[in-house]
């Protein structure tokens, strides 16, 4: 049942990368930015790793086992793919942010709610391109690598 829930969760989100396609990391801000300000905070990345964790955390142990991480990896190559032209270089680096190896912090295989938490404020600095403390979009154009 969740994992049916976590692609309808990409199937909804999709529709907001389309409007803005055009624009490089469109796509991660339109799904990222709860507060439509054009930017991501650390704060907002906070919250919504909170909602992905618990999603995909099928058995609610607070834990993303390695089953578990499959799906959501599976779910972002997905997401990915449905929205190749909105992400910019600066994709790639988004995407190690929410990798296994990134966020298994005591490296025992399996990422702890608290893991996935703590690692956003390093999640952030490493798609922010211009040090300003927020993600936006000219984290991710041209330059970005």
């Amino acid at each position: 049942m969740k994992h049916l829930l976590a692609i309808a969760t990409v199937a909804a989100l999709a529709p907001c990368a389309v409007l803005a396609q055009d624009t490089p990391g469109s796509h991660f801000i339109a799904n990222w930015d709860l507060d439509a300000s054009g930017a991501v905070s650390v704060a907002e990345i906070t919250e919504r790793r909170e909602m992905v964790f618990n999603m995909f955390d099928n058995d609610q142990n607070g834990m993303l086992d390695a089953e578990e991480y499959v799906m959501f990896d599976e779910t972002r190559a997905a997401d990915m793919e449905m929205n190749a032209g909105g992400h910019g270089k600066g994709g790639d680096r988004m995407q190690v942010g929410l990798t296994l190896a990134f966020n298994d912090t005591n490296q025992d295989g399996a990422v702890s709610m608290e893991e996935f938490i703590s690692q956003s404020a390093a999640w952030v600095a490493q798609v922010d391109r211009d040090g300003d403390g927020e993600i936006t979009a000219g984290d991710f154009g041209p330059q970005g690598s």
